[in-house]
């Protein structure tokens, strides 16, 4: 039997302002489903609400400060799915050798695709039904790592051993994780195009990904009752290479 659409399932989505996140925001709308998105600043939320329109609604929920994820998932109520993509592009992520490490702004991206992940999970409980799940999301640099990645390295690795863990303690709600590869979300704005031609012209698929190619995967994740404890790999073949 295929999956079943999202008809009209809620989907709650910690990050669901801005790339991939606003991109399963979008598929989620498009297959029927009812969206709350969550974003750390009101104007985001608000910058959100008024490109997906009808069905979707959101409020603040900033994943560094419990009483707000709380409060969040209070005004939420019952729901059926959260997609958790959340991420902090600082806190110490950026390429860096172990002797010149800033072990405290290294905490703070912690705190957000780490512990914040596990916050949402911890104030959603009780909230989500019995034949729904939890999609968070790591990266490839989880599976390949280059030199002074070993700090985002280790953070992929640590959610998904999270979603492991998780999938058995939480069962029958199904656990699983998105891992992408390069996405053309706003953090590679910046970046040259001749730069990020080189970085993918090896991959089987020579190109970086769309978010909204990306998004097909959280919804899968999100119809496939029969999924848990997966991480899917949705990279343009990088592994391959």
């Amino acid at each position: 039997m295929p999956p079943a659409r999202l008809g009209d399932r809620r989907v709650v989505i910690i990050g669901g302002s801005s790339g991939i996140g606003f991109a399963v925001a979008v598929a989620a709308l498009a297959d029927g489903a009812q969206v709350v998105i969550g974003s750390s600043r009101q104007t985001h939320v608000e910058a959100a609400l008024a490109k997906l329109g009808k069905g979707a609604s959101g409020a603040v929920a900033d994943v560094r400060q419990e009483a707000s994820i709380e409060a969040f998932f209070d005004k939420v109520g019952a729901f059926d799915h959260l997609v958790f993509t959340a991420g902090d592009w600082g806190g110490g992520l950026a390429p860096s050798s172990v002797a010149t490490l800033d072990l405290a702004a290294a905490a703070e991206g912690l705190n957000v695709r780490f512990w914040g992940a596990l916050m949402a999970i911890k104030h959603a409980q009780g909230r989500i039904s019995e034949k729904g799940s939890i999609t968070l999301t790591d990266g490839v640099r989880a599976h390949r790592p280059s030199k002074g990645s070993a700090l985002s390295t280790a953070f992929g690795g640590a959610i998904e051993h999270l979603v492991v863990g998780l999938a058995v303690d939480l069962a029958p709600v199904r656990v699983n994780a998105v891992c992408p590869g390069i996405v053309l979300t706003q953090v590679w704005d910046s970046v040259p195009e001749e730069r990020l031609r080189k970085m993918t012209e090896r991959f089987p698929l020579p190109r970086p990904g769309d978010p909204a190619e990306i998004a097909e995967a959280y919804t899968y994740l999100m119809r496939a009752g029969y999924t848990t404890g997966q991480v899917l790999i949705v990279d343009g073949g990088l592994m391959l290479v």
